[in-house]
């Protein structure tokens, strides 16, 4: 029964030290803040948010969404916000070119000159997230990408890059996600 605490407060333990070194980086905190500003600058001016990532953080683009269209903490008009995560749209994408192109044509698609493409991968590798970095970049969309620290391709490909200090997938997945409630709140405060 001991052990099984001791590896729970290990994995508390390097969560809180991650977050932590996240909450004391200059560089995270800027980025946090220009992701904000660029989301909030698309919407005043019309624009919307498009959000793509696999597995779990396909649920986080969703999560995220969620926040923007919904509400975060204030009551307030809805936001268009998207996750191109409809199981329909990415099988039909997947089934009739790649699996590569599933997130790439819906930014294609959906996205205008504007808008804001967030793109979610711990790894910073996924093919089909960076593809829509690229098409997103070729469509006028301001690109945010959420990455771990071996995550330079995507780095590379975004405007603002948001690299939470760690290697572990569950852990950058939480400081993200901290990161990403940080950017609704501010944007809720800027909007109103």
């Amino acid at each position: 029964m001991r052990e099984r605490e001791e590896v729970v407060a290990a994995y508390f333990g390097r969560s809180l030290e991650a977050l932590g070194r996240a909450a004391h980086d200059p560089e995270f905190l800027a980025a946090t803040r220009a992701a904000a500003d660029a989301i909030g600058g698309a919407l005043r001016a019309g624009g919307k948010v498009l959000i793509a990532g696999n597995g779990g953080s396909a649920a986080d683009a969703q999560h995220v969404a969620a926040e923007l269209l919904s509400r975060f903490a204030r009551e307030r008009q809805p936001w268009p916000a998207l996750a191109l995560t409809d199981p329909a749209v990415i099988t039909a994408i997947g089934n009739d070119y790649r699996f590569e192109q599933v997130f790439e044509r819906q930014v294609y698609g959906l996205g205008q000159r504007g808008d804001v493409f967030v793109a979610i991968s711990t790894s910073g590798r996924s093919p089909n997230v960076l593809a829509a970095l690229k098409a997103a970049r070729a469509c006028g969309l301001v690109s945010i990408g959420f990455t771990g620290l071996n995550g330079g391709a995507l780095a590379a490909l975004c405007d603002v890059a948001l690299i939470a200090p760690s290697h572990e997938t569950a852990v950058i997945q939480q400081i993200y996600m901290t990161a990403a409630h940080a950017i609704c709140e501010l944007v809720e405060r800027d909007l109103g």
